[in-house]
């Protein structure tokens, strides 16, 4: 990999090595090195500049999860060393809530959640993020509802005229990565299957979702079949019917040893004025960015389809925006 530290084999083995020698190696002075000075990271909560605001930020979360482990599940990624890559790494973190810290007095409480972040690299360097993590599992396992928790957050930042304000068009920052993706046919073949879904063609998650089909989604949530792809996607569409739905990225990669697969990014963009996944209509303006993680494959002589499906957004930023706009 040109441009990139000789220990590492490839890109995926760059993403992943340099994930457990911040975290868990304590080598969280290297993010001098891996990420850029002037580093945009977005993530549903917030906007930070600059990699100081990223090394203050994870000590922090250090702090209140001293034990934490991240084990990478998967990197779907694009690019060329020469250009720059683009990795979607889909990530278990595993912690006990051992400090005080932004999720308030230590509980103690032994979690599991999952992470999907988008990172831009170039010579060693890491310097455009879009970070999503399960708030909803983090927040349920601390037995929170992601709304009572962003009520409070928003008290505890100040109110609503001092508290952090939520990633949206009008906070996003302009970062030196202005990729799209690849044009392989699987990322194509996600992004396709979730503009249908989100055009209101729930048709398609039957055709393209294998009967058994393993799904994971916001809260810990893992379920089977195309009744439960249904059930989740009508219930995030139903509570913002006319928001635009846009696709920002898509990867799709053959590699050997894996099957088929894809990572696409997602916003959408509108009014809660629907019945859905977030309680009564209130008119509030939101901003949901998500990635979706897919896997493809065939039992037998049948035709390919999705077998495997990780998507996240993060519910508490949807109910910090439903609240601040009430």
């Amino acid at each position: 990999m040109k441009g990139f530290d000789a220990k590492f084999r490839d890109f995926p083995d760059y993403i992943v090595g340099i994930t457990k020698e911040i975290w868990e190696d304590r080598g969280i002075a290297t993010l001098h090195q891996y990420y850029a000075d002037d580093i945009v990271v977005r993530s549903p909560a917030s906007v930070v500049v600059g990699n100081q605001g990223v090394i203050a930020a994870t000590m922090a979360t250090l702090a209140e999860f001293p034990d934490r482990v991240l084990l990478g599940e998967d990197v779907i990624w694009s690019g060329t060393p020469e250009d720059g890559m683009l990795s979607s790494h889909r990530i278990i973190s595993q912690a006990t809530h051992a400090g005080d810290g932004v999720y308030g007095a230590a509980t103690g409480k032994r979690l599991e959640y999952r992470i999907l972040a988008d990172c831009h690299a170039k010579n060693n360097t890491i310097d455009d993020e879009w970070l999503i993590r399960d708030q909803g599992a983090i927040v349920r396992q601390m037995g929170w509802s992601p709304r009572d928790y962003a009520a409070d957050l928003i008290a505890r930042e100040g109110g609503p005229g001092a508290c952090v304000q939520p990633l949206t068009p009008d906070t996003d920052k302009p970062g030196p990565y202005k990729g799209r993706g690849n044009d392989n046919p699987w990322g194509q073949q996600l992004a396709d299957v979730l503009t249908r879904i989100m055009g209101a063609d729930m048709a398609a998650i039957p055709e393209v979702y294998d009967r058994a089909c393993h799904l994971e989604y916001p809260g810990h949530v893992t379920a089977h079949g195309p009744d439960a792809a249904d059930r989740f996607w009508m219930s995030l569409r139903a509570a913002f019917p006319n928001a635009t739905f846009t696709i920002d990225h898509q990867i799709g990669r053959d590699d050997p040893h894996m099957c088929p697969r894809a990572a696409v990014r997602w916003s959408l963009h509108g009014t809660h004025e629907g019945w859905g996944g977030f309680g009564q209509p209130t008119g509030a303006m939101v901003y949901i960015v998500g990635i979706t993680h897919a896997e493809f494959g065939q039992v037998g002589s049948a035709e390919p389809k999705l077998r495997r499906e990780y998507t996240l957004f993060d519910e508490t930023s949807v109910w910090k925006q439903i609240l601040l706009a009430g």
